[in-house]
């Protein structure tokens, strides 16, 4: 039967979507394959991890009927991608294995029953479903998921905390140093659901939506998403995409982010990172800290290291508080200025050199960032 028949650059398009969650190492072998499911003439690709399971469905051609198999999704895109993107391609299966032909190459691939394909078990009851544009959760993603803990043993810290409540959706992001807060106003009302997504999930969603902007007159692409008490549900385009939640309690975010700061600046953002970068080159690897002095009218950033080198760099401000001098992890700092690049200017609030800093976009309340001092 011929599975497929299409061109190289649509079957790589359809089998990269699902890919990335594909580990190449797994206990299971079955787990490094690509279920292939057809039904009629509709095919369905899909990977899994044992967690967070992604679906595509794409109309590609071939003989229409029902059969399902698996096979390495690795080696078969790393073949594709040897290919013109042009190139008509087949897949072929015979007994038990597949055969891939494209022009004059042909390849024989080894198959695992598709019984054998660990399916999801989807959670039997989900909340209300509601959609946003593609692009909105991608920027919200964008703004925190560099604040994400990686490999704490504070599990509920390996991801971003989802909270949609009224016409609010939230995200937020902590690794304990620091934390990050974006939201978005939804079109419609949704009742109070929280929920904590891993970070691989995370990643995949930031790697798949579609922030492209739209000629006027066109609808957005938009995502639909679905809670569960363990299990979130996203569909968005031909996609869909099944995650485990994060079991565990957040901490109170609300409760992190400083109010009532006395002291207030607003600068270039560009200049400022362009300064952090420059005197971060002088960090020690282990060390990563810079010096920050705010006086009335200017900054000065100072950096050294174990061979009793020093940078400092000055910045002119319109800052007229209190002289304070704090230290900070400079890559801290970096991350927050580097993903906010639409913006020209942003506001650094301070109490003191011993309190958080809090990091906002002047006259925009949507994006919260919250940075703890360290001792230099």
């Amino acid at each position: 039967m011929i599975v497929l028949k299409t061109t190289q650059n649509q079957l790589l398009a359809a089998l990269q979507s699902v890919s990335g969650i594909v580990e190449r190492r797994h206990t299971l072998p079955v787990l490094a394959n690509v279920l292939i499911r057809k039904s009629g003439g509709t095919l369905q690709l899909t990977t899994s991890d044992l967690e967070i399971q992604i679906r595509a469905t794409a109309e590609l051609g071939g003989d229409s009927g029902n059969f399902a198999t698996t096979v390495g999704a690795r080696k078969l895109i790393d073949i594709l991608r040897t290919m013109p993107a042009d190139q008509t391609v087949t897949l072929d299966a015979q007994q038990s294995k597949l055969i891939l032909k494209g022009g004059k190459s042909r390849f024989t691939l080894q198959t695992l029953p598709a019984e054998d394909f660990p399916l999801v078990q989807e959670a039997p009851s989900f909340g209300p479903a509601f959609q946003v544009p593609q692009r909105t959760l991608k920027s919200l993603l964008d703004q925190v998921a560099f604040a994400m803990a990686v490999h704490d043993i504070r599990y509920y810290l390996n991801g971003i905390l989802f909270v949609a409540e009224g016409q609010q959706l939230s995200l937020v992001a902590t690794d304990g140093h620091r934390l990050a807060f974006s939201s978005a106003t939804l079109d419609v009302e949704v009742p109070k659901q929280e929920v904590i997504l891993p970070r691989k999930t995370v990643i995949e969603l930031q790697r798949l939506l579609s922030d492209a902007s739209v000629p006027e007159g066109q609808a957005a692409p938009m995502i639909e998403m679905q809670f569960a008490a363990n299990q979130a549900k996203f569909s968005f385009g031909a996609m869909e995409f099944v995650t485990k939640l994060v079991e565990g309690k957040f901490p109170d975010y609300n409760r992190v982010i400083p109010k009532h700061h006395k002291n207030s600046v607003t600068l270039g953002r560009a200049p400022l990172l362009a300064s952090l970068q420059r005197t971060a080159i002088l960090t020690s690897e282990k060390f990563k800290g810079v010096r920050l002095n705010f006086e009335p009218g200017l900054l000065r950033v100072a950096s050294n290291n174990a061979e009793q080198e020093e940078a400092v760099d000055e910045l002119d401000i319109d800052y007229g508080g209190d002289a304070i001098e704090i230290g900070f992890n400079v890559t801290y700092l970096i991350d927050a200025l580097s993903n906010m690049s639409q913006q020209e200017m942003v506001k650094v609030e301070l109490q003191d050199a011993n309190s958080s800093a809090l990091v906002t976009l002047p006259d925009n309340s949507s994006f919260k960032y919250v940075v703890m001092p360290m001792r230099i």
